[in-house]
């Protein structure tokens, strides 16, 4: 616990506000919002200009942000371990970005088939239509050796996996990507920078959606990448700036709010979901629960050996079961709410897509799966939820 109480203590005070002329300063960022930025005269204005050139995060115009965003992105740069922070309007904004940013017409990326869904239904269309091409990989499976092409420029992974939450070896597919010369890019948003620094473990990219546990209130998207390497993070913010991509001051703000609790938030979410998941993995009705945090779980070991510690997400396999079933289940809850994100103070229920199931290596298994986000709630109260909600559906 001595990393995550130190590295908590600063993130309570990364990016705060610096004394004024009278020794007086806010405990809170302040919202700055503008869409133009003044200078004193001519030579101020140029001064400026140059270093943004020279690849310094500075603010020209609103759309490059203002200390507001600079505070965020300095709290998400001590998460992640990272010298550069670029924001995204969300998640799948920043995903999509680092794609475009170092892939070209001709590439070839390899893809972890466990990834977030839309990386396969929405960001392969838009870049096979611009000449990329893509693989998908099981890290179950090993070292994708065979898949790897002169053309490859990047691999793309998620660690724990979308819905069944595979641990990938990091540091070994790291290795394995520098052996040949390829970008490493991990999506981050379970580990939430706090629980799993991949940038340490070999990755060149990691990506969160902000959304999600940074936010911690369900009130705001936004997604961001942080970057290890000076000229890669410079290659990426061309694209950024390409693309007009900008994040609102108040969603900065309200996402830095979020970084503040981030710990304390963290543990009580974990501390819960593991309550639910030695629950499930004991109830008749329940053929498999995925949750790393678990000792049984195929990940267990790879998870204490890297990761800082848990989350709430827990998801599980009905023994047997049907979309009826499934539906009868979701429909019984009465604590949990039927949605497709997590990461808030609230407990979600979501019924896995079968097909974004079907396209993962790491589990075989043709039962329905259903993904718990376990909030803040008594675990007591959830569990007693979850219990009458097991009982009506497979009565």
């Amino acid at each position: 616990m001595t990393h995550l109480n130190r590295l908590n203590t600063r993130l309570l005070h990364s990016g705060a506000p610096t004394f004024d002329l009278d020794g007086a300063a806010p405990v809170n960022v302040p919202v700055v919002r503008t869409s133009t930025v003044r200078f004193a005269n001519h030579a101020a204005q140029q001064a400026l200009q140059h270093r943004r050139h020279a690849g310094e995060t500075v603010s020209a115009y609103g759309r490059h942000g203002t200390q507001t965003h600079r505070a965020l992105e300095s709290a998400i740069g001590e998460l992640e371990g990272a010298e550069h922070v670029l924001l995204a309007p969300s998640g799948l904004a920043a995903i999509t970005l680092a794609f475009i940013a170092v892939l070209s017409p001709g590439d070839h990326v390899l893809v972890h088939d466990g990834v977030y869904g839309p990386v396969r239904e929405r960001i392969e269309p838009l870049l096979t239509r611009l000449g990329v091409e893509f693989s998908y990989f099981s890290p179950s499976l090993g070292e994708p050796e065979a898949l790897v092409r002169p053309t490859t420029r990047l691999i793309y992974a998620e660690s724990p996996s979308s819905f069944l939450y595979e641990v990938l070896d990091l540091p070994q597919l790291s290795a394995f990507a520098r052996r040949h010369g390829v970008l490493l890019a991990v999506d981050n948003t379970w580990g939430a920078g706090l629980l799993y620094q991949p940038l340490a473990l070999g990755a060149d990219l990691s990506i969160q959606a902000v959304t999600k546990y940074l936010s911690g209130h369900s009130d705001l998207m936004q997604g961001a990448i942080a970057i290890k390497d000076a000229q890669l993070a410079q290659r990426i913010a061309q694209t950024h700036e390409a693309l007009g991509l900008s994040v609102g001051a108040d969603d900065a703000y309200l996402a830095l709010r979020g970084v503040r609790t981030l710990a304390v938030r963290l543990a009580q979410h974990a501390a819960h979901a593991l309550q639910v998941a030695q629950y499930l993995a004991l109830h008749p009705a329940i053929g498999r629960v995925f949750h790393p945090a678990l000792p049984q779980d195929p990940g267990h070991a790879l998870w204490l050996r890297d990761f800082k510690g848990s989350n709430g997400l827990v998801s599980f396999a009905f023994r047997q079961g049907s979309s009826t079933a499934v539906a009868a289940f979701v429909d019984a809850l009465k604590l949990f709410g039927l949605g497709a994100s997590w990461g808030g103070y609230e407990s979600l229920v979501l019924p896995a897509p079968a097909a974004r199931l079907a396209g993962q290596s790491y589990w075989q298994g043709s039962q329905p799966v259903v993904r718990l986000h376990i909030g803040l709630e008594d675990p007591d109260d959830l569990l007693e939820d979850l219990e009458q909600g097991l009982r009506l559906s497979v009565a």
